[in-house]
């Protein structure tokens, strides 16, 4: 096979993929273009949480500016340089903070997609306390002690950390489990570290703790978490939260409120050092972060921690700060974008293009008179309708894609975010969450109006951004 050639498996599921609207899980590099600055940065926050720091970024684009595509981008990246990945998007079910077991539930999700360079797809959570008893193991027999006694020592950091003792002791009994063959033992330590308990009886009866992982503590356990990776020998933990519209959604301010809080105490954390080889990565759109009425700019505490660097105009960049913005697709990138896909649907083979250079131009001519510019900056339609032309000249060699491509009925992207949650969701009125005491005062600099959208915005961020394939 030829170093170019592109595997079939890899092939098929790049194209299914993009035919359904979605981003492709494997195969990512051969459809990577531009956006080089953006991945510059995020490795440098991989880095630094692989040498026992902190990192946080809020990635802010358009819907449909590829946002999706660039956190499962910087996943892969983590796990190349062996940290672990969790990621979750949040919905209505999902949050950072509730009383009615949305963030148990989130945290559940995070749990189940926890993944290693070993085990990509999530998952992994057995491996990874499996691996941390190795090195136990392996530290016992070296000094001669007995593996109780070295296990315990290893805990001891993870016990002085909050609700670290049950933590601590449901490892412990994961171990007996391993060390004595009961699987039920085994299986049921990982459920709890997963947060599928959801009674205190049941876990005090299987594991013998009196506390489970539940709305409160959401954060505490994603601290712990990053303390065993590191325990396991892993360099550290990457979080990644994307569809953070969900939380500008809320109708309730009160609810609302009490998330933008639990997003104030990881900036806090992330900023301050505090937390140690632990890394976020939030993805939103402009209107969650900008937006003074319902955004994050409406937490004035926030607003002041995230305010853009006035310094970063007429053509300056600054890539340091907590706020990293996504550029939209151009002509060029999309250009090139299309001639990857042709080489992706040819299997590597050049010999084997589907379509000629003309063609590709004469594809975004025909784009640009039906919707515009959208067709590059938004491109999730076109893209689908150029692998569905791929996929017809495949099937029929004796069409002419001439012909095909003027018959092309391209339509603009349409925003899902702007259909509201239902009223009975969005009010919340019986959700008693207590009301949050904001730790800092507005900040007297206001943004530009040009950048914050004060009336009912466009929401953002659909499940599976396409737009920028970019490296």
């Amino acid at each position: 096979m030829s170093s170019n050639a592109i595997r079939p498996r890899e092939r098929d599921a790049i194209l299914q993929a993009l035919r359904a609207g979605v981003v492709p899980r494997v195969g990512q590099r051969h459809v990577q273009v531009g956006r080089a600055n953006e991945v510059q940065a995020l490795l440098s926050d991989i880095d630094r949480v692989a040498d026992g720091g902190t990192a946080i970024r809020f990635v802010i684009g358009e819907y449909g500016s590829g946002k999706t595509f660039f956190l499962q981008l910087v996943r892969s990246i983590a796990m190349e340089r062996k940290l672990v990945t969790i990621h979750a998007d949040l919905s209505p079910g999902r949050r950072l903070y509730a009383t009615g077991g949305q963030a148990r539930s989130l945290f559940a999700e995070l749990m189940r997609n926890i993944s290693t360079r070993a085990k990509p797809d999530g998952g992994a959570m057995s491996s990874i306390v499996e691996r941390f008893i190795s090195l136990a193991l392996n530290e016992a027999k070296g000094a001669g002690t007995p593996p109780e006694t070295v296990i315990q020592q290893r805990l001891v950091d993870l016990s002085e950390m909050v609700g670290g003792y049950d933590f601590a002791e449901v490892i412990g009994a994961y171990w007996r489990g391993y060390d004595t063959g009961n699987e039920r033992l085994k299986n049921d330590a990982v459920r709890w570290l997963r947060g599928e308990f959801s009674t205190r009886t049941d876990a005090r009866a299987a594991l013998g703790v009196r506390t489970i992982v539940d709305d409160a503590n959401l954060y505490d356990q994603i601290k712990l978490m990053s303390r065993l990776v590191r325990l396991a020998g892993f360099a550290g933990l990457l979080v990644c939260l994307d569809e953070m519209v969900n939380l500008y959604k809320l109708a309730n301010t009160q609810a609302r409120n009490s998330n933008y809080e639990q997003i104030l105490r990881i900036l806090n954390d992330s900023l301050q050092g505090s937390a140690t080889r632990l890394g976020f990565v939030f993805g939103g759109t402009p209107d969650f972060l900008l937006d003074t009425r319902r955004g994050l700019y409406s937490y004035p505490a926030l607003q002041s921690r995230l305010a853009e660097n006035t310094y970063a105009a007429n053509g300056l960049v600054d890539y340091s700060g907590p706020v990293l913005r996504l550029a939209n697709l151009s002509k060029e990138d999309f250009y090139l974008l299309l001639t990857r896909l042709r080489h992706v649907a040819a299997a590597g083979d050049p010999a084997a293009y589907l379509v000629p250079d003309q063609g590709l131009t004469a594809f975004m001519t025909h784009c640009s008179a039906r919707i515009g510019d959208a067709y590059f900056r938004t491109p999730r339609t076109t893209i689908k309708e150029f692998v569905n032309l791929l996929a017809v000249l495949e099937q029929n060699p004796e069409a002419n894609w001439a012909s095909l491509i003027g018959s092309v009925n391209i339509l603009p992207e349409s925003n899902p975010d702007l259909v509201p949650l239902p009223i009975e969701e969005a009010a919340e009125s019986s959700d008693p969450e207590p009301p949050v005491a904001q730790t800092a005062t507005p900040t007297t600099s206001t943004p530009p109006q040009s950048q914050i959208r004060q009336s009912a915005p466009s929401l953002g961020g659909g499940d599976n951004d396409l737009a920028t394939f970019r490296l």
